[in-house]
């Protein structure tokens, strides 16, 4: 089936519109580009998605999704005592955001760049996997294992105390020789914090 016969669908948009940032970059893509590697008019693309803006937050939601759908299985994984759990959520996180960053750094930076113009959605997403680290502590709290009068902000205080381990700002620092061993002592130091 030819991109043209085969049918139009968000998820195709998206993915052409990802190609099409990675041989533009976010600052000359356009829809006119997306609708030309899926073998359509502009105006289809837009029946889809209104604007160019609104295509854009679809490619970064779909982006930032990868990491939280990973992340949802451990935080749900009630076979980790809690406290391996928060250390296994991190590293997959920290791990996740390494990996994106030096695999490939052009698509990174390009996401970075979207992340930027697309404030709501990061918002969402940080929303999201600091309800995840809730979950966690509140298992923590409920099995003994950890003190915490509000599981939920002593998750979002988690979140933003490791932000150097997860924050693309930090992208740069995360290839350095020893990165792993800071963020293991941080990590500890702050289970260490949540002891009963």
């Amino acid at each position: 089936m030819s991109p043209t016969t085969e049918a139009l669908t968000a998820e195709r948009i998206i993915e052409a519109t990802e190609e099409v940032l990675r041989r533009h970059g976010p600052a000359k893509a356009t829809v006119v580009d997306v609708a030309r590697a899926l073998g359509v008019s502009h105006g289809s693309v837009y029946r889809h998605f209104r604007t160019k803006a609104a295509l854009r937050e679809a490619v970064t939601k779909r982006w930032l999704d990868r990491t939280h759908d990973a992340l949802s299985g451990i935080a749900a994984e009630e076979g980790l005592e809690p406290r391996e759990r928060l250390r296994a959520w991190f590293q997959a996180l920290f791990d996740a955001k390494r990996r994106k960053a030096g695999d490939d750094p052009e698509m990174f930076a390009t996401y970075s760049a979207l992340a930027e113009e697309n404030v709501g959605a990061v918002e969402q997403h940080i929303a999201e996997l600091a309800a995840q680290l809730a979950e966690i502590v509140e298992a923590g709290v409920t099995s003994g294992a950890f003190a915490a009068a509000d599981p939920a902000a002593t998750a979002r205080a988690l979140f933003h105390a490791t932000g150097r381990f997860h924050d693309p700002c930090y992208a740069g620092e995360w290839k350095r020789p020893g990165v792993q061993e800071e963020f293991d002592a941080v990590l500890e130091l702050l289970l260490r914090g949540l002891r009963p």
